[in-house]
């Protein structure tokens, strides 16, 4: 069994910046594309940013400019730098991840996401 653990997240006033961090546990082989989410209240939940295992990396259009996705392979962490924060990125922030892993001397896979961290930007 594996699972992703997202830290990081806080309160911080407009303008200020946070980083988060996810890190993957368990029985896992290696890790592939890497994601942040988020979701606001009453909205649906919107991919913020991904990364590839090779770095390759995509961005929401609200956030270019000001958010950098990153990750470690060998820690299989996935790390969101998020700077010049709005009150509009006001949100539970959640870790997406395609991981490999060993389930009883089998290979599986899984599309696993973590249990969400919550970001709030006052204004």
């Amino acid at each position: 069994q594996v699972q992703l653990v997202e830290s990081g997240g806080g309160l911080v006033q407009a303008g200020g910046s946070l980083r988060l961090s996810c890190a993957g546990s368990g029985s896992i082989l290696s890790i592939n594309a890497m994601a942040w989410y988020r979701q606001a209240p009453g909205k649906q939940r919107e991919l913020v940013a991904q990364i590839t295992r090779g770095g390759a990396t995509n961005y929401a259009d609200s956030v270019k400019g000001r958010f950098t996705i990153s990750r470690d392979n060998p820690k299989n962490t996935v790390y969101l730098q998020m700077n010049s924060l709005k009150p509009e990125d006001t949100a539970v922030y959640y870790c997406n991840a395609d991981i490999s892993y060993r389930n009883s001397g089998r290979y599986a896979t899984a599309n696993t996401w973590g249990q969400g961290t919550q970001v709030t930007v006052s204004s």
